[in-house]
């Protein structure tokens, strides 16, 4: 089911602590894709703050285009730094012109509990540039508008059900 990522907006993977999420997306990252770039954010309960967890998104993307977001990391450390929403429309302009798909991990986003970073993601969503898509990787669904997303189309959901081994499954994996 992932390698249908690059057909929609968000990949939401929601399950439980040891259903494999990570696991299984860092397997999946590795083998990549030909035309498909993967940036990953590893988020704890630290990165509630919108100033850090901009901060690691853009070092994320510095990844796949080193000199992304320059100006918006200098402006996430003025004195007044600007809404998470601001961040987003600056750097959403600067990925619009994406050559190739561009999926961006969010991996543990159940520990984002900050309303500004959940608003200014739900608003990314509403404005995502047309070759980047958004992986979140979490034990729950998050408060963004996934109905929304599903009425159109847009969201591609992997949870529990999916991740669980069969019983055949667990056979071989037991031998």
């Amino acid at each position: 089911r992932l390698e249908e990522s690059p057909g929609y907006d968000l990949i939401l993977v929601s399950a439980p602590a040891g259903f494999g999420k990570t696991t299984l997306l860092s397997d999946w990252a590795r083998r990549g894709r030909p035309g498909v770039h993967i940036c990953w954010v590893s988020l704890d309960d630290s990165d509630s703050d919108h100033i850090r967890f901009f901060e690691y998104l853009i070092r994320a993307l510095q990844g796949f285009r080193p000199q992304l977001g320059e100006k918006v990391l200098t402006w996430l450390h003025s004195p007044q730094p600007p809404p998470a929403r601001a961040v987003l429309v600056a750097l959403g302009n600067e990925l619009m012109d994406l050559a190739e798909d561009l999926v961006l991990v969010l991996d543990d986003f159940q520990f984002v509990t900050s309303s500004d970073v959940c608003e200014a993601v739900s608003h990314l969503l509403d404005h995502l540039p047309p070759r980047l898509h958004l992986l979140l990787a979490t034990r729950a669904d998050p408060p963004l508008p996934l109905a929304r997303l599903r009425g159109r189309g847009q969201l591609l959901e992997i949870g529990a059900d999916h991740l669980r081994f069969t019983s055949e499954e667990t056979g071989e994996f037991v031998r």
